[in-house]
């Protein structure tokens, strides 16, 4: 847990302030004395006092969290052994860091943290939860300060005098209210872990209850102990946590590339509870030819191992998919590499490439859940893409399927974290998820509505990745030009004079004698080992991007040319002249294709 979310969640619980004090009713220690219930330790034997110490271990750290840690152990006190009680915590313990022995001068940076209290002391005055106590410049060095954080020794005052209120007591304000309210005794003692401090808890007894003992200061003293370790452990769980929070953030994409014909929202939302964190993950490509790449993933488990895996998965995801593979392609050697993973890690995969040119989609899966298609006129349906086995099971190939998505059409993308509940069954869950998307407006759609209004709401378990894939345009994109090339020799000639004309209209003729040598060596290429040219497709967006389709099997690939050889240099110049280029296959063959930075 870091700083700034510990302080927002100490501050939830400050808004009773003093009187968040969870409030006992008046007398009950006298009554619960007459047998209405559990009776005060100071009436029980020293078997029954250890049998109290002993419960602790059921009542206090039942979670994982720190302010919740703290919160039981003043709650398991009162009012059994106290009228009142407050725990108090190293403000750097609650931002994860190491306790430590408090060595410095006035008074240390402590945060309230939990309070509790019996109501005849609802009047007291202690520092409110989330609240520093160095927070008024009338706060002073206490005894609490001196002997409990200095010298992590404990303190006892049985019997409170007039002077000592000003001792125990923050402010004298404070002070005040505890002489008014008729305290008359007080308990303060470290909270010491693994030989380092993380805080102090407090107590005090009130009126009609006997002042606290040596006895008593034993008890407490083991009783620190022990809340102390479960302090630790929820303090060393929230930091482990918070590294694998910042790794998983670390690893997903940082910004969304130019994505021509979509508009694409990506959110990645950590889960609620402790252990739900780490192996979902997202990513959004642009891939030559203005297609886009759109994938997400859930490596099976949680915690480092399973963030680690995902970002080995992600990066040799994002390699394949560099290369202009077809999705079922990524997806096979995916599985390969998965299978080489010395962990023996299972993940999900569902990939989906994008072409403005069609406004199509060609999606594959690995054992993941169906992605959903919002039409944008009120209906929602599941693509059904045919589902191989998760990455890793060893069981290829992936089967392909392509769709078609009009304007305003909506692709939704995500992992199981967004629909699993332990209350539903997962058909169920998916309903309910198609039922919520239909119910959201457009705008609510695209921005990521969906994370809050999931079936999983707010106590999901898992994390969750969503992305939204918004087509904005049913036609050819302006920036974005297709022509169906000629198989004959004239091929090159044409495609020339294609690109000369288009470049002139885009105000790009500086880039015209580049282009046009460019695109003759292209189309050369698809006449001499390709089996002539297919269609040429000309692409203005961060750069000038050019490719030529054929029907040949082979790539190519740059060749070194001898002087007295005749060809073989064709490639060698595009290599030189543009930024990059490459080549990939597609069902009916490959593209190759070339790209320029455009003129500053």
């Amino acid at each position: 847990m870091n700083g700034g979310e510990g302080r927002r969640r100490l501050a939830a619980r400050a808004s009773a302030g003093k009187g968040a004090v969870a409030h006992r009713s008046g007398g009950a220690r006298r009554r619960l004395a007459r047998g209405g219930g559990e009776v005060p330790l100071d009436r029980l034997t020293t078997r029954g006092r250890l049998a109290w110490l002993n419960s602790a271990a059921s009542r206090i750290g039942t979670t994982l969290d720190l302010e919740r840690t703290a919160q039981e152990l003043a709650e398991f006190t009162v009012p059994r052994f106290a009228d009142g009680a407050a725990v108090d915590i190293l403000d750097s313990v609650l931002r994860g860091d190491e306790g430590a022995q408090w060595t410095g001068t006035g008074v240390p940076l402590m945060r309230a943290t939990a309070l509790c209290a019996v109501e005849e002391l609802s009047s007291l005055e202690p520092t409110p939860v989330g609240e520093t106590s160095a927070r008024a410049e009338e706060t002073h060095e206490t005894l609490l300060h001196r002997y409990c954080l200095r010298q992590g020794k404990p303190v006892l005052v049985s019997r409170m005098r007039n002077d000592d209120f000003i001792k125990v007591a923050p402010t004298e304000s404070a002070a005040a209210k505890m002489r008014a309210a008729g305290v008359h005794s007080y308990l303060a003692v470290p909270l010491i872990a693994r030989g380092l401090l993380l805080g102090s808890a407090d107590f005090v007894r009130g009126p009609g209850t006997p002042p606290f003992s040596t006895t008593d200061l034993a008890l407490v003293k083991q009783l620190a102990s022990q809340a102390a370790v479960y302090i630790d452990n929820a303090r060393l769980y929230g930091r482990e946590r918070e590294h694998v929070v910042s790794l998983q953030r670390a690893l997903l994409p940082r910004a969304t590339p130019v994505t021509p014909g979509l508009r694409v929202h990506s959110e990645y939302a950590p889960s609620t509870a402790h252990h739900g964190v780490g192996g979902d993950w997202y990513d959004i490509m642009a891939l030559p030819g203005g297609r886009t790449a759109l994938m997400v993933g859930d490596v099976m488990g949680h915690g480092l191992p399973a963030a680690a895996t995902m970002g080995r998965l992600r990066t040799v995801a994002r390699t394949l998919m560099t290369l202009d593979m077809a999705p079922e392609r990524v997806l096979a050697r995916l599985d390969l590499a998965t299978r080489d993973l010395e962990d023996e890690q299972v993940a999900t995969f569902l990939c989906a490439v994008f072409d403005p040119a069609d406004s199509t989609y060609t999606l594959a899966s690995a054992g993941h859940l169906p992605p959903l298609f919002v039409d944008g006129h009120g209906s929602a349906e599941f693509v059904d893409v045919p589902v191989g086995a998760p990455l890793g099971a060893g069981v290829i190939p992936y089967d392909p399927i392509r769709v078609k998505v009009p304007r305003g059409g909506n692709l939704v993308m995500y992992t199981d974290g967004l629909v699993k509940s332990r209350r539903a069954d997962i058909d169920h869950q998916l309903e309910s998820l198609r039922s919520t998307a239909c119910g959201l407006a457009s705008e609510a759609l695209e921005a990521g509505g969906l994370i809050e209004r999931a079936p999983a709401d707010a106590t999901r378990f898992d994390e969750a990745v969503l992305i939204v894939a918004t087509a904005v345009s049913d036609d050819t994109p302006a920036d974005l030009r297709e022509w169906q090339l000629p198989q004959e020799g004239r091929a090159a000639s044409v495609a020339r004079s294609l690109v000369t004309d288009q470049l002139a209209e885009w105000d790009l003729t500086e880039l015209t004698d580049v282009f046009e040598l460019v695109v003759s060596e292209l189309v050369g290429n698809a006449l001499r080992y390709g089996n002539g040219p297919g269609r040429l497709r000309l692409l203005r967006g961060d750069r000038l991007v050019v490719e030529v389709s054929d029907t040949g099997p082979d790539l190519p690939q740059i060749q070194h040319a001898d002087l007295s050889d005749e060809g073989g240099r064709g490639l060698q110049l595009i290599n030189m002249l543009c930024r990059r280029w490459g080549s990939c296959r597609t069902v009916t063959g490959k593209v190759v294709w070339a790209e320029q930075n455009l003129p500053s």
